[in-house]
């Protein structure tokens, strides 16, 4: 079985590094013209350079702050006029950001808001019209496991992700009867270059352990045994983008080799 995405335009948002990334070359592989988006412009144009040799040919890049609402409306612009109507929204964009309630002040509440939910609120809502117009459209919201379990100290990033899913199923509701499908991916532990910093940061203060070492650690409560690939989690994301995945809407589908205690 093959899963292609022939004549589908795609944007995703955080596209530059991890899963991101791995979404983009997937897309790419499957046939679609895709735009990806970051802040740094060199990092983007880096991951262009890999995914054109992984995939054959490179997505298009647009440098963007998808926390701004200006930023947001001319991504969209742009894109549009290198790719055409977009067909797959990717809301990926994102950082990890955790502490104890009480050290949480507005302006980190702010921030983190506009990155993670706002920014697909604005695109979203760019990209709908069209959607419904041609009666064809997928919109994946990627969010992670605390958007079900928010734990202890999860705030401010498990408290935007809940919302994240609540807009994914708000919006699949609306848009079913146009053919436009919303689902969200939730990510557990995946090896990215986020993990490859913490494991950096732990060497500069002193910890001798191997990256190897660092992934296996992480694994130790997740059922599968191991660290998911970036590659596992775009093959799920390619498969809910094309029309193999027409018959799924409103779902948000964990990517976490077992961990969530939430189905």
């Amino acid at each position: 079985m093959q899963v292609r995405l022939d004549g589908r335009t795609a944007l995703i948002t955080g596209g530059s590094l991890g899963v991101g990334r791995a979404i983009a070359t997937r897309f790419v592989e499957a046939g679609a013209r895709v735009v990806i988006t970051a802040r740094r412009a060199e990092i983007l144009s880096e991951a262009c350079d890999a995914i054109a040799a992984a995939a054959g040919s490179p997505p298009t890049a647009i440098a963007a702050d998808v926390a701004d609402a200006a930023d947001c409306a001319r991504l969209i612009r742009e894109a549009e006029a290198a790719v055409g109507p977009i067909d797959i929204l990717v809301n990926n964009a994102g950082s990890s950001k955790r502490a104890p309630f009480l050290d949480v002040d507005d302006e980190t509440w702010q921030a983190d808001l506009d990155l993670k939910l706002f920014a697909a609120i604005r695109l979203a809502r760019r990209v709908i019209p069209g959607m419904v117009e041609r009666r064809w459209g997928r919109i994946i919201n990627v969010l992670n496991t605390g958007a079900k379990a928010p734990p202890a100290e999860g705030a401010p990033t498990a408290v935007s992700r809940a919302a994240g899913m609540a807009l994914t199923k708000v919006l699949a509701g609306e848009l079913a009867p146009h053919n436009v499908l919303v689902n969200a991916l939730l990510v557990g532990r995946i090896k990215s270059d986020q993990w490859v910093r913490r494991h950096a940061a732990g060497a500069a203060g002193g910890s001798n352990a191997s990256l190897d070492d660092y992934y296996a650690d992480m694994a130790r409560n997740i059922p599968l045994g191991r660290v998911g690939e970036a590659d596992e989690f775009a093959a799920v994301a390619c498969l809910l983008a094309s029309d193999l995945g027409g018959y799924v809407s409103g779902t948000a589908i964990n990517v976490d080799g077992g961990l969530s205690p939430v189905v």
